[in-house]
């Protein structure tokens, strides 16, 4: 009994087409280039830091007559000098712990409000919580130059104008619109059913929060921290307006270093570099559940 040819094309295995070869080298090399691009894009981003750091170690006669890069010529140059000309520094010492006592408690304050707020839009049933939220949100749009001018005049009034607790103010309240809206969104995905099985288990509202929701926002929460810790610590307008000289932080003085002696680069140099390794470390310390949290609110 002959086969028909239908039988015989049903039988045949299936032949792969081929790739092309254009194909089959961007399959092969596409991986490798990619890795590449992606280094020298790392390295060319870093190359600003890393001619701080070595300025920040050279003397301003070695500044003055060449460029940072000679110092893989001549490792001689580098010395600790500058930094310990930047400790006796007594206006850079006392900006750096100006900046502190205003970056972590806008931090902290942002977090915790926040996500208190965030849990009850998302959760907590009470009136008109809709419309609260979406007012929240629409402070949004309010630019920052716009209250400069009438709250600089309230905290002149109940007299906190120049002090570092009007500032914390200032950006907490700033931030609070971006930390509700991020966090509510996030603490929305929550399974309904874990949160009734808590209930059911006896805990309250404030438990309920400590104990399943906050644990289960740890990498929203991480992300919200980093971005209001990087933009606390490197703000200088709000810095600029609402401080004086014994409230201002490390941004404001070193542009008053400038302004005032502009030789002074042997102190310039290690407190731009100090000012701005700060703000990597916090992100790589938590740079994992800061993609953590973008990659949670990529997928839901």
């Amino acid at each position: 009994m002959t086969a028909t040819a239908t039988e015989v094309r049903a039988q045949a295995p299936a032949v792969r087409a081929r790739p092309s070869l254009g194909a089959r080298i961007t399959e092969r090399l596409g991986g490798g280039v990619v890795r590449v691009f992606l280094v020298l894009v790392g390295l060319f981003w870093l190359v600003p830091t890393i001619g701080l750091l070595i300025s920040s170690l050279r003397s301003p006669d070695d500044m003055s007559a060449s460029g940072w890069w000679t110092v893989f010529t001549k490792p001689s140059q580098l010395t600790f000098d500058s930094y310990r000309k930047l400790l006796e520094n007594g206006d850079i010492t006392h900006s750096l712990l100006n900046t502190v006592l205003i970056t972590v408690p806008a931090t902290v304050l942002v977090v915790i409000i926040g996500s208190l707020a965030g849990y009850a839009f998302a959760w907590l049933e009470f009136p008109g919580r809709d419309w609260w939220f979406l007012g929240v949100v629409s402070l949004l749009v309010v630019p920052v130059q716009v209250a400069l001018i009438p709250i600089a005049e309230l905290f002149g009034k109940i007299g906190l104008f120049g002090s570092i607790l009007g500032v914390v103010l200032f950006h907490t309240g700033f931030g609070l619109p971006f930390a509700v809206f991020l966090l509510r969104n996030f603490f929305a995905e929550i399974p309904r059913e874990l949160l009734e099985a808590a209930r059911l288990d006896g805990a309250g509202e404030l438990r309920l929060f400590a104990r399943v929701v906050m644990p289960l926002g740890g990498p929203a929460i991480a992300s919200l921290g980093i971005f209001q810790f990087l933009w606390v610590w490197n703000d200088m307008l709000v810095a600029l307006v609402f401080t004086k000289s014994g409230t201002q932080p490390i941004t404001v003085a070193l542009q008053t270093q400038v302004r005032q002696f502009g030789n002074n680069i042997d102190v310039l140099a290690p407190g731009a570099f100090i000012s701005m390794v700060i703000p990597l470390a916090v992100f790589f310390a938590f740079q994992r559940q800061f993609v953590s949290g973008v990659m949670a609110g990529a997928v839901k």
